[in-house]
């Protein structure tokens, strides 16, 4: 998966803020006055990158009336461990790499990284 750019990744955290509260899929619109606090953008400028990220493959969309709704395809913690493995691919030693990034992370995180681990490993039970 690629990645963002600033204004793409601005407008995706918008809309995966809307998925995390349980909001419908945003118009257009919807965005607009989400960003008008924070960046004084054009509404055909929204449009445009909303368009854009709908093409890339980010965004589904669906016509309602004359406007189009905008969801994520995947959440923001998928599109994260898509870039981390993208950027592990760009590593001439993947093994070098995972190293460094675990002693890199802090106590809590590594707690995490152990409990994943433990749950992968774990034996399954048969189905009943």
């Amino acid at each position: 998966m690629k990645g963002l750019g600033e204004l793409e990744r601005t407008v995706m955290e918008v809309l995966w803020a809307r998925e995390d509260s349980g909001a419908v899929a945003a118009t257009a619109r919807d965005v607009s006055r989400a960003l008008a606090g924070d960046r004084d953008l054009a509404h055909t400028t929204v449009m445009t990158v909303l368009d854009r990220l709908a093409k890339k493959g980010f965004l589904q969309r669906e016509r309602d009336g004359r406007a189009w709704r905008y969801r994520p395809v995947a959440s923001r913690e998928r599109y994260v461990t898509e870039l981390m493995l993208g950027a592990l691919n760009e590593t001439g030693d993947r093994d070098a790499a995972l190293v460094h990034f675990v002693q890199s992370v802090s106590e809590d995180e590594a707690a995490v990284i152990r409990q994943a681990l433990a749950q992968l490993t774990a034996p399954k039970e048969p189905p009943a």
